[in-house]
């Protein structure tokens, strides 16, 4: 009896990389969509939203970030002259993060009743996407060719062995669990 086994394809991790960049801008995207449904004065999927942001910041900004914080150090290493590039998307990663944590309170706030003006939660909303979609973007076109052609496999194994960056308060105990109930939501609402 010939038994064959079969090993995964290894994943690219640039592919990676480049994938869940798609799925965040997907993600903006729909959280754009309801921005534009409050900018209006109707009243947008708040529970979308929240789960938009709660995917974001559960997922990128405890895993998708840090490990991009390992490859760009790495790859400063290879290609010093990407410092100052790489400086302000670390940068961007802090705003991201508190834009996002911004957002989400002013949004839980709605949910609770309180009275938030359209004005703060329209500007909360603004800068977190107007500053996650340029840093995907500055990402996909000033950085991403650097890694692909300098990180070695070594140096991806260290961005792949990063650990998830501190625990998103709203997970609870199984943040892994909690993460795909949350992608099973938003494709099911979208």
């Amino acid at each position: 009896m010939n038994t064959r086994v079969l090993h995964p394809t290894p994943v690219d991790p640039v592919d990676l990389w480049h994938t869940e960049h798609a799925y965040f801008s997907r993600l903006l995207d729909r959280l754009g969509e309801q921005v534009e449904v409050f900018e209006t004065g109707q009243r947008p999927n708040y529970s979308l939203m929240i789960d938009i942001l709660d995917y974001l910041r559960g997922y990128s900004d405890r895993f998708h970030h840090p490990r991009e914080e390992v490859a760009f150090e790495l790859l400063k290493g290879y290609c010093p002259e990407l410092g100052p590039v790489l400086a302000n998307l670390r940068q961007q990663h802090r705003v991201i993060a508190n834009a996002g944590e911004k957002l989400l309170d002013l949004l839980l706030a709605i949910l609770d009743d309180a009275m938030v003006p359209r004005g703060e939660v329209e500007a909360a909303a603004a800068t977190y996407l107007v500053y996650y979609r340029a840093h995907i973007t500055a990402e996909e076109e000033q950085v991403m060719i650097h890694a692909e052609d300098n990180l070695t496999q070594e140096d991806w194994d260290a961005v792949n062995a990063v650990e998830p960056a501190g625990v998103y308060r709203r997970f609870g105990s199984d943040p892994e669990r909690h993460l795909r109930e949350l992608r099973h939501r938003i494709a099911v609402e979208s």
